[in-house]
């Protein structure tokens, strides 16, 4: 929409010969593509804010920091500038302004392209505002009931074209929410008053029917059945049409992971019956991913890791991943550990917001406190809630074989793992701002020397971040735990909590810190190292860009392990500090963190070295 207003048309320019138009475009290509001394852009009578929406609006302000730019670049260049300057005024309430822009003396507007001269010094853009218009008669309608349009949008305030296209588009939104999703505008009355410098406007709304959602239609896919992705979409068939419906179809089929690309656009004539159809346009992700992963510590050895994925296992968006580890290589901290996972996803399962999962695995974990050798198998139910809520629930078997402080031991358990998710963060992999939190709720029955009862879990993470040259993100993580029901010695070894390494107190040897208890086995009391039934810690980090690509981080943690299943009580601590540095690769940071124990005898020695992909937490 643009008010009737005076503006600065481009001038019709007379023809040239051909013969004319081939000297100068030879001119510009071999004599002399000098770029202009300078750009120089005056904004007589505005204040600051215009001068920088006007100088971000120029193109020509742009073009010395091209590579090598040519005389016509220029002047192509100018000519654009009158129409970008224009709708910068009209952007800040400005509709009486005056526009020239010269090159070295000659309206831009009077030169055509190929005519450019084979040298330019100067190009002068100079901008006179005039008076700022303020709104006078304001109108748009029809409108639902209790629709609400920008305060500024009213008699008096600053008519910038911006809001008269906000005021347009909440109307046009207000329709489409109530069902009538062909609403579009129809007459439109802009006029400038430069005797009053106000803008009076009127704008005539055309809702249109309510239409409902007809069949999804799919294009654009080869391996996944159309079917399955109707059904992962869950567009409500035959219901009003509400673009929130449209948006949590898009999100559904992206958060399978089996498509690169994903759009459901409505289309833009009804159907039959007052049906709107409506088409889901995909591209199919490769459908096989191999990955690879490494971490080194200077106590904890090196870490191996790679992954399997397959992205549709049966047609229908279905994924397998199977992982394998291999960890605490060369560490000394224990010997190596073992592990191989696999893990299926099948999305829309029962609902159309939960996926079932099911899982398999077995590992070896060979620790200073223990030996340990386990499988699992579990299945359960994942649903979204929201887009940053995730509740599941499920039943898990877990047999193992242990040797600890009390012996060689085989156990069975049969858990019932919940966990609630909530996830605020920015970016999963590199987050600036935001919140995580993570509840996990454990009951458990065991069989032989393992008893009953429950483990509880907390992970919550803040991050906020300032600055523009060189950022800052402060990071806070604190973390609680505690087993109720069993003693420790009839716990299962794996829900033990210790303290030390990476994802508790860096600068502290991993799994460094348990506890001692005394107990009486049948042949007397007897000291035994055990894990903790009760965790408790903190992990902050200030995270400072120094580069586009580099940033220094300095960090403290603290980690408090218990005997007791009330935390923070029957226990000892540990702290560690330490500096890091992380590179931006993109899709994650790579990560190096030097630490030192900052509690215990080896305070303020015996530096410990991380490295791995990915912030801490």
């Amino acid at each position: 929409m643009s008010p009737t207003d005076r503006q600065m048309p481009l001038p019709n320019l007379p023809g040239k010969p051909a013969r004319h138009t081939i000297l100068a475009l030879a001119a510009c290509l071999w004599a002399g593509v000098a770029a202009a001394q300078s750009v120089q852009i005056d904004v007589t009578g505005g204040d600051a804010q215009l001068e920088r929406v006007l100088k971000s609006a120029s193109l020509t302000a742009t073009v010395p920091d091209s590579a090598n730019p040519a005389p016509m670049d220029y002047v192509a260049a100018a000519r654009a500038d009158y129409r970008r300057l224009l709708t910068g005024l009209y952007a800040e309430g400005y509709y009486g302004g005056t526009i020239s822009i010269t090159v070295d003396g000659r309206e831009a507007a009077t030169i055509a392209p190929l005519d450019a001269p084979a040298h330019i010094g100067t190009v002068q853009i100079t901008v006179t505002p005039g008076p700022r218009f303020s709104f006078g008669q304001v109108a748009i309608s029809p409108l639902p009931a209790d629709t609400t349009l920008p305060a500024d949008f009213a008699t008096g305030q600053t008519a910038r074209s911006e809001t008269i296209r906000t005021a347009v588009s909440d109307g046009l939104d207000a329709w489409r929410a109530a069902g009538h999703a062909l609403a579009k505008t129809g007459a439109q009355k802009i006029t400038a008053d430069h005797k009053t410098d106000t803008l009076d406007v009127a704008v005539t709304l055309a809702p249109g029917p309510v239409l409902t959602f007809g069949k999804l239609a799919v294009t654009g896919n080869q391996a996944v059945s159309a079917a399955r992705i109707a059904e992962i979409a869950g567009l409500p068939d035959g219901q009003i049409y509400d673009p929130a419906d449209i948006d949590r179809a898009a999100q559904r089929l992206r958060r399978t992971g089996a498509f690169r690309s994903v759009a459901v656009v409505p289309a833009d004539a009804a159907g039959p019956g007052d049906t709107l159809p409506v088409t889901a346009q995909v591209i199919e992700e490769k459908r096989h991913r191999l990955g690879f992963g490494i971490e080194l510590s200077s106590v904890d050895g090196l870490a191996l890791s790679t992954f399997w994925l397959n992205r549709n296992l049966l047609g229908g968006a279905e994924s397998l991943r199977i992982d394998g580890k291999v960890s605490n290589i060369g560490g000394t901290s224990g010997g190596t550990d073992y592990s191989l996972s696999a893990a299926f996803n099948r999305p829309r399962t029962f609902h159309v917001d939960t996926d079932l999962y099911a899982t398999a695995s077995i590992m070896r974990k060979d620790e200073t406190d223990y030996l340990l050798d386990q499988a699992s198998i579990s299945v359960g139910l994942t649903r979204l809630i929201g887009n940053d809520l995730t509740l599941s629930g499920g039943a898990a078997l877990t047999t193992a074989k242990v040797d600890d402080a009390l012996g060689a031991r085989s156990y069975s358990v049969f858990s019932l793992p919940i966990t609630g998710t909530r996830d605020k963060r920015d970016d999963k992999l590199n987050p600036k701002n935001g919140t995580y939190l993570d509840l996990e709720i454990t009951p458990f029955v065991g069989t032989g020397s393992i008893g009953s009862g429950g483990r509880l879990y907390a992970d919550g993470r803040i991050y906020h971040s300032f600055g523009q040259s060189h950022p800052v993100t402060f990071a806070l993580r604190g973390q609680v735990g505690s087993v109720l029901g069993p003693d420790v010695t009839e716990t299962p070894t794996d829900m033990l909590f210790y303290s030390g390494g990476t994802q508790t107190v860096r600068g502290q040897p991993y799994q460094g810190l348990g506890v001692t208890v005394t107990r009486d086995l049948g042949m007397g009391p007897v000291s035994l190292d055990l894990g903790g039934m009760s965790y408790a810690g903190v992990q902050a980090e200030a995270r400072v860009g120094i580069t586009g690509a580099i940033g220094l981080v300095g960090f403290y943690d603290v980690g408090y392990v218990g005997a007791s299943s009330t935390p923070l009580t029957d226990g000892s601590w540990q702290a560690g500090a330490g500096l890091g540095v992380r590179y931006d690769t993109g899709i994650g940071p790579i990560r190096l963190d030097l630490a030192v124990p900052v509690s215990g005898d080896g305070a303020g020695h015996n530096l410990q070295v991380y490295l791995g992909i990915g912030q801490a937490f």
